[in-house]
């Protein structure tokens, strides 16, 4: 008898992608408004209001609120999709993989999985992190032409 066992795996928040969406849509058109950027980005404008939040938290844009409209604090070129990563709290505790808990202590695996395991996540982490922080703005912008 063969048994499949089928695990959902949790992707990384689109809050990344659509962060990074929204940044490089205010650097071609400067003034995008929430509307124009939902619209591009095809998601509800509270969705977009939430992201400009964060990034705004973060020092990325400026948002103008009555007229509306937004614009980058920095120079896409100084933005690293590291800054994005960040600005949008993809990871929780700075951790993005979860380890399960309550590993049975009396197996020689369930003992030691989750310092081996978290030792190898840690070092996948950092350098997905390296990686995004050779990445700018501007540099995305470039491959859109």
């Amino acid at each position: 008898m063969v048994t499949t066992v089928v695990v959902k795996v949790k992707q990384i928040s689109t809050r990344f992608s659509i962060a990074v969406h929204t940044l490089s849509l205010i650097a071609v058109a400067p003034d995008s408004t929430g509307d124009y950027i939902a619209g591009s980005v095809n998601t509800n404008p509270v969705v977009i209001r939430r992201i400009m939040g964060m990034l705004k938290k973060a020092g990325l844009v400026e948002v103008r609120a009555g007229v509306g409209g937004a614009a980058l604090l920095k120079d896409p070129a100084d933005i690293t999709l590291l800054d994005v990563y960040h600005a949008v709290g993809v990871t929780e505790n700075n951790q993005l993989f979860r380890i399960h808990e309550h590993s049975k202590i009396e197996c020689t695996v369930g003992r030691n999985i989750e310092q081996v395991l978290q030792d190898e996540l840690a070092q996948a982490q950092a350098l997905m992190e390296q990686r995004l922080a050779q990445t700018t703005i501007a540099q995305l912008l470039e491959k859109f032409k």
